[in-house]
């Protein structure tokens, strides 16, 4: 694919940006969870490994090598999974309270699996 390193950087610049954005709501205890700000919970910060491994995507997509292209889809596959998992861990309902999910925590997912989709298609140059 021609575009698909342009493609996967930007999509990981938007999983950063996502991680800011309010994920959930527990209406209950007037708690807003994002990925960098879990006041009133246990969570920690679930969206730092996000922007950790979408700045080391970000790095491999940049690089001509085709061993950063090979770790690429090591590490794209990592950040899927960990985007999965906030999805359970955010909205998984506690002793009765059920948070609302928003629409920042939907499209975390989607513009993982697209980084992670486009890992799958590097542009290599063969000599």
């Amino acid at each position: 694919m021609k575009y698909s390193q342009i493609t996967g950087i930007f999509t990981a610049l938007v999983v950063i940006a996502l991680c800011f954005l309010p994920w959930s709501i527990v209406a209950e205890r007037n708690i807003v969870i994002s990925g960098m700000n879990t006041k009133g919970t246990d969570f920690g910060r679930p969206g730092l490994l996000n922007i950790i491994l979408s700045v080391v995507m970000i790095v491999f997509f940049i690089l001509p090598k085709i061993w950063a292209k090979r770790t690429n889809l090591f590490v794209g596959a990592i950040a899927f999974a960990w985007s999965i998992r906030n999805y359970i861990l955010v909205t998984t309902c506690y002793f009765g309270e059920c948070p609302q999910k928003q629409a920042a925590l939907f499209a975390l997912v989607i513009f993982s699996f697209i980084t992670m989709l486009m890992s799958f298609l590097p542009k290599v140059k063969i000599d």
